[in-house]
């Protein structure tokens, strides 16, 4: 019965975490305050961003290896200090960009890279078997927690609070947060084996490969959309405030598709990959071919962030599947590194190539070339991904 109550008590933790680390998908609500306020350019507040996913990545790949050994406790808490100290070097900013990028990008990036490997590699050793949909509920609040932020930053704003004062509470308060939900965090008893660390050779594994040349192609066209939705669906002929419903309605079919694709996974398996590329391809050419209607174009573009949702559930999957499980939290960050490279390339060949153009229609193209090449790659290879799931 204790145990019961345990493994449940870290699902909750890992919820809580994940979606306040979400948070980084509300940049874009928070930088125009700060634009605002400390006068930045949307130049620097795209860099912002795109360094910040990138750092997250790139120590995701170091925290996951140091996971074994510090355990979830200390690296969660290591984490949650790091992000909640970078809001507050932020927060004294003021107009300098020489603090906001260092605080915000790499000590709270840094922050996010040691917190999110954490209840994801940790819930999946409580589920066993349902590694799917419990991988899909743990970073499903990663999804949302923009929703939340962007919602609370609205209403401090209205509040006429200043934007300092905002970062200064918000670091404070995620921190003790997050060390709150990370002493929550442990895993059951396991072997000695636990520690040893995967041959060299699974890097460079089949399995290992087609997921991360899955999770470039899906987060590069998801990024390259997200990151200029608000300017591309105003070409399309959307006002400012459907704009923003559209970007809000990326974010909820986001957020959803993390917990339904890890419920389609367990009963379908791989295939749900090639499936969720092929979702993305056909909202893309019905997007290009929607003319100005306006109800089909928010259709579309929620269908759009629920296939960009799963590339955060089905990769996760295949590879908890393939490989013992304690292997998983030195395997997956490598696959995950993939999303930051599509971090900072997405976004800024969708605007360049607008800026080249005069249209986002050549971006959107280059997304359906992509994602569709890929979906037909997958499927190729599917029995190879199915052959690692059952492993």
């Amino acid at each position: 019965m204790i145990r019961m109550g345990k493994k449940w008590s870290v699902l909750f933790a890992a919820l809580c975490m994940q979606t306040i680390l979400g948070g980084v998908y509300a940049w874009s609500t928070l930088s125009a305050w700060i634009r605002e306020e400390m006068g930045i350019s949307n130049a620097q507040a795209g860099l912002v961003f795109g360094l910040t996913i990138m750092v997250f990545t790139a120590v995701m790949v170091y925290s996951g290896r140091l996971l074994p050994r510090l355990g979830p406790k200390k690296t969660a808490s290591i984490g949650a200090l790091a992000y909640g100290l970078g809001f507050l070097v932020a927060s004294y900013s003021q107009t300098s960009f020489l603090v906001l990028l260092p605080g915000i990008s790499v000590l709270s990036g840094i922050g996010i890279g040691f917190a999110y490997v954490v209840p994801l590699s940790v819930c999946l050793k409580w589920f066993p078997n349902q590694k799917g949909l419990v991988t899909g509920l743990s970073v499903g609040g990663f999804g949302g927690g923009a929703i939340i932020l962007s919602a609370i930053i609205e209403q401090a704003y209205l509040s006429a609070l200043s934007v300092s004062l905002f970062l200064t509470w918000y670091g404070i308060i995620t921190a003790i947060l997050l060390l709150s939900c990370a002493q929550l965090l442990s895993v059951p008893n396991e072997s000695a084996s636990a520690q040893e660390k995967p041959p060299r050779s699974l890097y460079r594994n089949p399995v290992m490969m087609l997921c991360s040349v899955g999770m470039f192609a899906g987060t590069f066209a998801g990024l390259l959309v997200v990151g200029n939705l608000s300017s591309l669906v105003q070409e399309w002929g959307l006002s400012e405030v459907e704009a923003v419903l559209a970007v809000m309605l990326f974010s909820v079919g986001n957020a959803s598709a993390r917990i339904v694709w890890g419920f389609i996974f367990d009963r379908i398996g791989a295939v749900s990959i090639p499936l969720s590329l092929l979702l993305f391809s056909l909202a893309t050419l019905a997007l290009l071919a929607s003319g100005a209607n306006i109800p089909l174009i928010l259709v579309l573009v929620t269908l759009l962030g629920f296939s960009f949702g799963a590339n955060f559930v089905l990769y996760a999957a295949v590879i908890a599947h393939a490989y013992p499980l304690h292997y998983f939290s030195s395997l997956y960050p490598l696959c995950f590194l993939f999303y930051g490279i599509a971090g900072l390339l997405g976004p800024a060949i969708g605007g360049w190539l607008r800026d080249i153009t005069g249209s986002y229609a050549t971006s959107l193209v280059l997304c359906l070339f992509l994602v569709t090449i890929s979906a037909f790659l997958m499927f190729a290879k599917r029995r190879r991904l199915e052959v690692g799931s059952r492993a």
